[in-house]
């Protein structure tokens, strides 16, 4: 390298050092390139925003590096501002959000050393981290240090431009690291002071579901902040688990309903509820709901005395285990019904009071003993289904929900009484109406046509009333082979 060559390039180092000089005592004494300022806005134009740098000379901002995510100032006249120095040209001083544009090592080094932020280009990946161009530069990034969570697609990164602070400026400026997590940390810190201090009980906040535990769902309410939703307060509705309702991603309209010091100073640990974004359904319960309403509900869970269903959100009545059915004797709620289960039922009574609503499955399907003389009749001949054999007689289904008994007393009568005794549970048996007795919801039965003719004799005798239209004809039948 020529000695003149040399002498030119100290030469040109030397005079932008004086440039630098210059411009700082242009500015004002105690103002230098590179300072950070706090400046009221005196003027908004339509490129430029004019500050208060509190010296003769106003200072001027690009009006888009103050525009907010959705491209708008969020700035007026009166504002404070944090800016740095970023240049001065005689007329004006140009202030900006971060240091950028070509400088010397000088001028970083007085980043490094003043903890400016500088304006840096990812140029590309390289072992454990970034190639970040500054000022013209060449520095490094560590991976861990370019953003606040895990990078997981590194490239990504890559051709985009971020403010960094740099952390490192050795070897004469041979070894520049910068991080962006450090300044995204300082931000960070700035906004959750800010969102703290603004809280409070009462506040609805819009946040996304970020975790899902048995107790309740996290939702972050910004990067950093979360909350907890309690599984009581997910939903009005009964809920066993979150994720009956919730998936991670959803994002929720919540209510702050407490507050509780964190570990850090100034941190809270907050407590959400997602139901309250909505009334308590229980204050128009009566205006939905009647004595005597047939509804569609949901069976929630089985208790040992009967089941809970849901008949609207929040909304949930009992079916005691004897309002089940008219048809079957139930002995346990989920011999009729499972969770999960939609059922009809009818509203019996109300204590909106005490949040109590009595529900009837049975009076909603119907009682059958309601017209059970247009059914049957007394002498009247039918096929029932043996549903219990006892020590005093049979249990015969007629129908679900009508049950006869025919006593082993009038089976014992018959000539052939076998003939019904090797029947089992299950097997269809013909009998005759004998008596009906709606008020005790009984039906007495006779043995029907597997009797021989003494049988009959026997029975018609034994009966109070004369046995109908089959018993009728076999009484004639049996008068005429007398004659």
């Amino acid at each position: 390298m020529s000695e003149d060559f040399v002498e030119e390039k100290n030469s040109k180092e030397d005079s932008f050092a004086d440039l630098l000089e210059a411009y700082s005592k242009g500015m004002n004494e105690d103002l230098q390139l590179g300072d950070k300022l706090r400046g009221k806005i005196i003027f908004i134009g339509r490129e430029s925003v004019f500050v208060d740098t509190g010296t003769k000379i106003d200072g001027v901002v690009d009006r888009n590096e103050l525009l907010d995510e959705n491209q708008e100032l969020p700035f007026k006249e009166g504002d404070i501002l944090e800016l740095y120095v970023v240049s001065y040209d005689g007329n004006e001083i140009r202030l900006s959000k971060t240091l950028s544009g070509i400088g010397n090592l000088r001028v970083i080094g007085e980043a490094f050393r003043k903890a400016v932020p500088v304006e840096g280009k990812v140029k590309g990946e390289c072992k454990g981290g970034f190639h970040v161009e500054v000022m013209g530069k060449r520095a490094f990034c560590p991976i861990s240090q370019i953003d606040l969570k895990y990078v997981e697609s590194p490239d990504a990164y890559v051709g985009e431009t971020y403010p960094f602070l740099i952390t490192q400026f050795d070897e004469g400026g041979r070894n520049i690291v910068v991080s962006r997590r450090e300044l995204l940390k300082k931000q960070h810190e700035k906004r959750r002071k800010e969102f703290f201090e603004g809280i409070a009980i009462g506040m609805q906040l819009e946040g996304r579901v970020t975790k899902l535990m048995p107790y309740g769902a996290f939702v972050e309410l910004m990067p950093g902040i979360d909350g907890m939703v309690h599984l009581s307060e997910v939903s009005w509705s009964r809920t066993e688990r979150p994720d009956e309702i919730l998936k991670i991603g959803d994002i929720v309209t919540v209510k702050v309903i407490g507050m509780e010091q964190g570990k850090r100073p100034g941190e809270m640990k907050l407590a959400l509820s997602m139901k309250q974004m909505t009334g308590d359904p229980w204050n128009n319960v009566e205006g939905k709901f009647r004595i005597g309403d047939k509804i569609r509900g949901k069976v929630t869970r089985c208790v040992k005395f009967g089941a809970f269903i849901e008949i609207a959100p929040g909304i949930e009545g009992l079916v005691h285990i004897s309002e089940m059915s008219y048809k079957r004797r139930v002995l346990k709620a989920e011999d009729v019904v499972t969770a999960g289960d939609i059922v009809e039922v009818m509203v019996k009574e109300m204590d909106v009071e005490n949040r109590r609503i009595s529900l009837s499955m049975r009076d909603a399907e119907g009682d059958p003993w309601i017209d059970i003389y247009n059914k049957y009749k007394v002498g009247q001949s039918i096929e029932g289904i043996i549903e219990k054999k006892e020590r005093f007689g049979y249990f015969v289904s007629l129908e679900p929900g009508i049950t006869g008994l025919l006593p082993r007393s009038k089976i014992e009568s018959l000539q052939k009484p076998s003939v019904i005794e090797k029947l089992g549970q299950g097997d269809a048996v013909a009998v005759v109406v004998e008596k009906i007795d709606p008020g005790e919801r009984k039906i007495s039965l006779i043995p029907g046509d597997t009797m021989d003719e003494e049988d009959w004799r026997s029975n018609a005798k034994d009966s109070e009333k004369p046995i109908g239209s089959l018993g009728e004809k076999l009484q004639q039948a049996l008068k005429s082979k007398d004659e």
